[in-house]
């Protein structure tokens, strides 16, 4: 009996200590870690001479069970065979006032399987704008950030991090990141994109290169209007309003879904002129330059009286 109270108590105070030390933000300052035997080196901001000590969660390292494989160097703290109690949040001291702290966080395995890599990071721009959008498909993390570029990658200082508001419907984070390339200009070079996430002390980070012509997908376009030509229907199809300017330069082809009345068979034109035997339709559109991705489909509109 009292070895079940002991457990559940322990368990109790394990629940609590992750409560309170868990993050739902990415840290500034972190260092990562794999568990089992993995090693990590926590610097203090502090001068070569300055007497330093370190507390993990508010408590003096020395203090606690693992204590015996942390070892000071300087102002640095070395930890070695870092397991799952060792995670969190430490913090370097001098006479009574804290000079800096760091996250010590566990570093998810990486993915061998490219196909995986890029389900979980999808990119999307609906014109030749600016503004692009990314998607972070994985839905177990509580908060994430999205960069572009060389210096996110490397995670340089200079990095201009995005944050999402907060998880998106389905699960998972969605970016609206910006890039200076022109519409006018042929791509040469592939963009970088990099995720990072964090779910409480774990951390994952996936990076994605493209060009922007492999992510167009137009909105879908609008049906403007349908006229009798003789025995066919002219049908006009407006492209859709934030698709880019000139539409000369920037053309669109489309492809037209149609039902006969007769019989309710489905059929499908790349031409504007369908059969006046048409009950309804529906349109879509792509780039014609690169054959980008098919936009969704507009409504059906209805042509019987």
């Amino acid at each position: 009996m009292m070895n079940i109270l002991s457990l559940w108590i322990f368990g109790l105070l394990f629940i609590s200590s992750s409560e309170v030390h868990g993050l739902s933000s990415i840290p500034e300052n972190f260092v990562l870690a794999k568990e089992l035997n993995g090693l990590a080196i926590l610097t203090c901001n502090s001068t070569p001479d300055t007497a330093i000590t370190w507390k993990f969660n508010d408590v003096p390292v020395e203090n606690e069970a693992f204590g015996q494989y942390t070892t000071q160097n300087g102002p640095d703290l070395n930890l070695s065979q870092v397991d799952f109690t060792m995670f969190g949040n430490y913090s370097c001291w001098s006479e009574g006032r804290m000079l800096s702290s760091v996250y010590l966080l566990e570093i998810e395995e990486p993915d061998s399987f490219i196909s995986f890599i890029n389900s979980m990071i999808t990119l999307m721009i609906l014109s030749y704008d600016c503004i692009f959008n990314c998607n972070w498909n994985k839905e177990t993390y509580s908060a994430a950030r999205a960069g572009l570029g060389e210096d996110c990658a490397k995670r340089l200082k200079s990095c201009q991090w995005v944050t999402s508001s907060g998880p998106v419907h389905g699960g998972g984070f969605q970016f609206q990141l910006s890039h200076s390339l022109s519409p006018y200009a042929e791509e040469n070079t592939k963009l970088e994109v990099t995720v990072e996430a964090i779910d409480d002390l774990i951390f994952d980070r996936k990076t994605k290169k493209f060009f922007l012509r492999e992510i167009i997908q137009p909105n879908s376009p609008k049906i403007a209007k349908c006229e009798d030509v003789g025995e066919n229907l002219m049908v006009t199809i407006e492209p859709p309003s934030n698709w880019s300017t000139p539409h000369s330069f920037f053309t669109l082809e489309h492809q037209i879904h149609y039902r006969l009345l007769d019989n309710n068979q489905d059929r499908f034109s790349s031409s504007t002129l369908i059969p006046k035997t048409a009950s309804s339709l529906r349109v879509r559109s792509r780039d014609s330059l690169i054959l980008s991705t098919w936009s969704q489909w507009s409504p059906w509109k209805n042509l019987t009286q």
